[in-house]
């Protein structure tokens, strides 16, 4: 198989995990948790229920596989950012692109969402896949910080720095992310600059 066809491959495959988890988000946001069902979800994504169970084991996995998605293109961002950009700037830049509202759109929240959305939150279900994510997206940045840094692989238990950094990034983007879904008016965008710059500033005590 020549390379280009296993990369498009790979990428329609990513397309389709995409499209699954998105129905899964909608649906369960607009009709709650107990009332959408696996066949629901392929039907709104137009795939069958034998090709969900091909990618998702349930639906709260697929309802937090846009999360996974969105640490693995937070990698990448971060791998493809500008070789001279500090560190930091770049991991900012990477973290924040994945949360720029699409053109055209103005941030606005449907009436009903913010509550909804604490309702599928507080699905034990989803907790747990929430915990897997952000695991997942940690050891995808620590790598992504370990090459960029020259510090290894971010493997070896011995180099710190690349766990260390990740792990940071991870806990501000939890902590904007639960301010957020607390009241989700508009984009996440500049709460997440907030919480990276006083990270940045080394966390001073407060005036």
């Amino acid at each position: 198989m020549a390379t280009g066809e296993g990369g498009l491959r790979e990428r329609k495959k990513r397309e389709t995990r995409y499209a699954l988890s998105q129905a899964a988000i909608r649906l369960t946001l607009e009709r709650g948790w107990d009332n959408v069902s696996v066949e629901d979800i392929a039907a709104a994504a137009n795939v069958s229920e034998r090709t969900f169970r091909n990618y998702f084991a349930n639906k709260a996995e697929a309802i937090v596989a846009t999360h996974v998605e969105r640490g693995r293109r937070t990698a990448e961002a971060l791998r493809a950012r500008p070789a001279d950009e500090p560190l930091w700037d770049a991991l900012v830049n990477a973290v924040v692109a994945q949360f720029e509202p699409p053109p055209g759109s103005d941030g606005t929240v449907p009436t009903g969402y913010p509550a909804a959305l604490q309702r599928l939150l507080a699905e034990p279900a989803v907790q747990y896949e929430v915990f897997r994510a952000h695991a997942t997206a940690q050891d995808d940045l620590t790598n992504a910080i370990a090459t960029r840094t020259g510090t290894g692989t971010g493997t070896d238990p011995g180099d710190l720095y690349p766990q260390l950094v990740a792990a940071v990034v991870s806990a501000g983007l939890g902590t904007a992310l639960t301010r957020w879904t607390q009241n989700p008016t508009g984009s996440i965008a500049p709460l997440l600059r907030e919480v990276f710059d006083q990270i940045r500033a080394g966390l001073p005590a407060p005036r």
